[in-house]
């Protein structure tokens, strides 16, 4: 065994040694996380209480209970949190069973997404999968698009001072436009040249991603060091040359964390880019749909698939940073 075997991490230990090693380390990893989402749980069912008071006391109402205060009219104008303690038995017995709970509970939010997932076909109308699947092809093209032009961005303002000096404060400045101003614009703007279907929609991602993307390409291919440009100009490199062999590849981690901003903020502007159409399926006409009829539980699957969604659209960009990283020998 060579030194360079017995100092490595883990050696000597024995196979089933490194398996509780790595247990024992995912422990430490995963106790903290399932602290907080414990915490944001109990935080969510507690704060269910006082918000679906109002219907709570309704419901015990219509059943004949005697109430304080005994009317609708006296308990129209008080808080959810002054009714749960005037009836604390009613405020909570009633509190997460509602049909239409202004905030549902979290089992309550499980059962829809279950129900809407599992329970479904992917191909019938209440789909969650079908209707993420919808959000998702905007959203990978919009995401592409962005990227694409982000980065082409960054490479004309780190070689053009031109460039640095116009057209980076006009990118900063068009993320100050809120999204919900100027998306419908956008879609009018293209159906009124006959352009319609899933490119407005990856326009609007695309308007959203490539900031990012722009931001953190920019600080990545102006990582190398003035030793390293220097070499560079000591061996004739042209910018060309510079570019692709060290501005780019100090540019790589920057270029994966700004790439998971942009695909979260690509499925947002997918999201928004339903809601002036009117569309009839996607993550966005199922928050509408459940805005227009009062189904919350409904809302909040919506998100929450929004959320599932992102979230694999992330790690899927983390797996590819890995495994770049890793042959590159940066990790």
């Amino acid at each position: 065994m060579t030194d360079t075997q017995i100092s490595a991490p883990g050696a000597g230990i024995g196979r089933s040694g490194r398996v509780a090693l790595a247990m024992r380390g995912m422990h430490h990893r995963l106790g903290p996380v399932l602290a907080v989402v414990a915490a944001l749980i109990a935080l969510w069912y507690l704060a269910a209480i006082p918000m679906n008071a109002q219907n709570s006391l309704m419901l015990a109402e219509r059943e004949g209970i005697a109430l304080i205060p005994a009317t609708a009219s006296e308990r129209r104008n008080m808080s959810g949190l002054a009714l749960t303690l005037a009836e604390p038995s009613q405020a909570v017995a009633r509190a997460f069973a509602q049909d239409r709970p202004r905030l549902p509970s979290p089992h309550q939010v499980l059962a829809e997404l279950w129900d809407s997932t599992v329970n479904q076909n992917v191909t019938s109308k209440r789909s969650l999968v079908r209707h993420a699947g919808i959000t998702l092809a905007p959203t990978l093209l919009g995401f592409v698009i962005g990227s694409l032009a982000g980065i082409a961005l960054a490479v004309g303002i780190v070689h053009s001072r031109l460039m640095d000096l116009s057209v980076m404060p006009w990118a900063i400045a068009s993320q100050t436009i809120p999204i919900l101003a100027i998306a419908p614009m956008i879609i009018v703007v293209l159906n009124s040249i006959g352009v319609q279907g899933v490119l407005p929609k990856a326009i609007i991602s695309a308007y959203l991603s490539f900031f990012p993307v722009t931001v953190g390409m920019v600080k990545g291919l102006r990582a190398p060091s003035p030793s390293d440009l220097d070499l560079m100009r000591t061996w004739n490199a042209s910018a060309t040359r510079t570019l692709l062999s060290l501005r780019l590849p100090a540019s790589l981690p920057y270029l994966f964390a700004s790439l998971k901003i942009a695909v979260a903020a690509a499925l947002v502007g997918a999201i928004v880019g339903e809601f002036p159409t009117g569309a009839v399926s996607g993550l966005g006409a199922r928050l509408l749909a459940g805005s227009y009829y009062g189904q919350t539980v409904q809302i909040w699957s919506a998100l929450f698939g929004a959320a599932i969604v992102a979230a694999a659209l992330v790690a899927a960009i983390g797996l590819a940073q890995r495994v770049t990283l890793k042959r590159m020998g940066l990790s």
